[in-house]
């Protein structure tokens, strides 16, 4: 996955004729955040998966062959080699070492209450091919959010997104693992999209701006239906990304109006939010919490999705004449 919505400029009324130089009221109070949150979480990923590939140690646990010759690159890697190419195509480790180290496993977070490997599994990745993948969308969609809305509301959209992923890849897939950072990515991607609805008068492009970025999601998801893709995980990143989007990345309208009633002494004329934005608000924060507490409590009382909509397994797998989608 990668890409990110083009900058859209802000529409913005003429002031009066008698005063076209005047700047926009209200403007200063807006800044471009110097991103590091980002940064840190690319880094953060990376780090963990060099530690993912020394506590694998493939030449040493490497079964058949010699010694660690069926490992890759063992000559001039030694212990960080990756596993063979026929158990990890992806250029990583093997699936017991991310089992060890949080990934994603439906049993032992139901069964043996490892609640925890909700999150843990978003900072490992399968291989060098993931993580790259990961990192690069990462990089081009979070910068740019972080640049306009600061660490803290890009920061708490990324990790509760990758959280429901997590939650919604678990109520329908058991008999596989999960790892990576693809559900907290959609997030990202679901939250512009909101943004951009919830502060649609603002910004002049609005229908190129919607088509970009409805195309890119739809490219993405589409890539999802592939076997050996956690689609889930996907799509309930990106249902939360999208409502917290509601929630954290308004922005206020500029009361033009008031202009022309206030004393041309008064120059700042506040911030205003308009009346659709709180109602999404509202509505979105209702549902995002909602949605997390039910589908929380329907995974750790060990609900298969799959039981209550038969056709769902579609949305992770289409099978066809060049592959199948396995269980």
């Amino acid at each position: 996955m990668a890409g990110s919505r083009r900058d859209v400029d802000r529409k913005e009324k003429a002031p009066p004729a008698a005063a076209p130089q005047q700047q926009q009221p209200g403007r200063e109070e807006e800044r471009e955040w110097v991103p590091w949150i980002v940064p840190v979480i690319v880094t953060a990923n990376v780090a963990l998966f060099a530690v993912a590939m020394y506590a694998n140690n493939c030449p040493a646990h490497a079964r058949g062959g010699r010694g660690g010759r069926r490992c890759v690159g063992a000559g001039f890697l030694r212990r960080f080699a990756f596993q063979p190419l026929s158990q990890n195509p992806l250029l990583g480790p093997s699936s017991a070492t991310l089992q060890k180290l949080g990934a994603l496993v439906w049993d032992k977070v139901v069964h043996e209450h490892q609640g925890w490997r909700l999150v843990t599994c978003i900072w490992l990745h399968a291989g060098v091919v993931h993580l790259l993948a990961n990192m690069l969308s990462l990089v081009l969609v979070g910068l740019r959010l972080e640049q306009q809305f600061g660490f803290v509301r890009v920061g708490v959209i990324y990790l509760v997104s990758g959280v429901g992923g997590s939650v919604m890849s678990s109520l329908f897939i058991r008999d596989n693992i999960s790892v990576g950072a693809s559900g907290a990515l959609f997030g990202l991607l679901g939250a512009m999209l909101s943004e951009l609805f919830t502060n649609w008068t603002i910004y002049t492009n609005k229908a190129a701006a919607l088509v970009t970025l409805l195309f890119v999601i739809a490219v993405n998801l589409a890539i999802g239906i592939l076997p050996h893709v956690d689609n889930f995980a996907h799509i309930g990143g990106f249902l939360t990304g999208f409502l917290l989007g509601f929630v954290l990345l308004m922005r206020p309208h500029y009361g033009w109006a008031q202009r022309y009633v206030l004393p041309s002494s008064v120059k700042d004329v506040g911030r205003k939010f308009l009346a659709y934005q709180w109602a999404l608000l509202a509505v979105a924060s209702v549902l995002v919490v909602v949605g997390l507490a039910v589908g929380m409590a329907m995974l750790f009382r060990g609900v298969n999705g799959n039981e209550h909509c038969q056709w769902c397994h579609y949305l992770s797998c289409v099978p066809t004449a060049r592959w199948s989608c396995g269980k």
